[in-house]
């Protein structure tokens, strides 16, 4: 067939490699695997290298540790708070990271075999950066979402946190302090439907984290296959490092907003309330 009857498109949804039984095996999926397989071989290597005394390369790595821990302080204000959520912040930095940048490489998106649909030679390549599958974004927004209330029930309870989304509380105070306080009777309402928006806000961060983590990097890759369509070799190589920088930014911003969320659920608003 003739090459220029050969379709070669970014699709907004990730292409099917291969299945195992009725499990679809996509070339996003693939990537996310291969950077797994990666930050575990670093890990292990970086593990086995460990000495109490430490070397250049071990320094540099505490040094970056370090900055993470006062970064996520910063957000937190509270070190035992960071040590307990920076483990999952960082390593969801790295994950992302790691995505990202492998949508960068040469042999990411122009690999791949020729596929037959409605008469057509449509070329599916065999990887993708993950990041830029929207079920790769959106599972780990809901992960975070639902790591950051599991999270807020083990630190100030289940109730409390209940509470936060669904006020019972208010509603049992507002018939008690009726007599002392008739304003009750309008604040109450108000105090619970706070909650319902707070159960909706929790949806928006699913949209807010998935979404904008997904909508750059995809459009990263529209951009780099445009201009590599147009000028094959020196306009580019712009483009290629400022998508460098975005990816490094967008990882960054979106295990900040984690590490913020983490940080609001740990938090027992009832009580500063009393306090107030």
């Amino acid at each position: 067939m003739a090459a220029n009857n050969i379709i070669h498109e970014t699709t907004i949804y990730a292409e099917p490699v291969f299945h195992i039984g009725s499990f679809q095996i996509t070339n996003s999926l693939l990537n996310s695997w291969l950077a797994v397989l990666v930050i575990i071989v670093f890990c292990v290597v970086l593990r086995l290298r460990l000495k109490q005394i430490p070397g250049k390369i071990q320094h540099i790595f505490e040094i970056l540790l370090e900055g993470a821990l006062s970064l996520c302080d910063q957000v937190t204000n509270d070190r035992k708070i960071t040590l307990k959520i920076c483990p999952i912040v960082l390593s969801l930095f790295i994950f992302i990271l790691i995505n990202n940048w492998f949508g960068l490489l040469p042999f990411v998106g122009s690999i791949g075999y020729l596929e037959s649909i409605a008469g057509r030679s449509v070329f599916v390549p065999i990887f993708r950066a993950g990041t830029a599958d929207i079920n790769t974004t959106l599972a780990l927004s809901i992960a975070i979402v639902i790591a950051s209330n599991i999270f807020g029930i083990i630190t100030i309870g289940v109730w409390k946190i209940f509470n936060k989304y669904v006020n019972i509380k208010v509603l049992a105070d507002s018939v008690t302090k009726f007599r002392a306080d008739k304003n009750v009777i309008i604040v109450a309402p108000i105090s619970f439907f706070v909650g319902i928006l707070e159960l909706i806000g929790e949806m928006a961060k699913v949209a807010s984290l998935s979404f904008r983590l997904f909508g750059n990097v995809f459009a990263g890759e529209v951009l780099l296959a445009s201009m590599g369509a147009i000028f094959l070799y020196l306009l580019p190589a712009p483009f290629l490092f400022l998508e460098v920088f975005i990816g490094l930014i967008q990882a960054l911003i979106f295990s900040l907003l984690a590490a913020v969320y983490f940080t609001i659920a740990a938090q027992d608003h009832q009580e500063h309330e009393e306090k107030h």
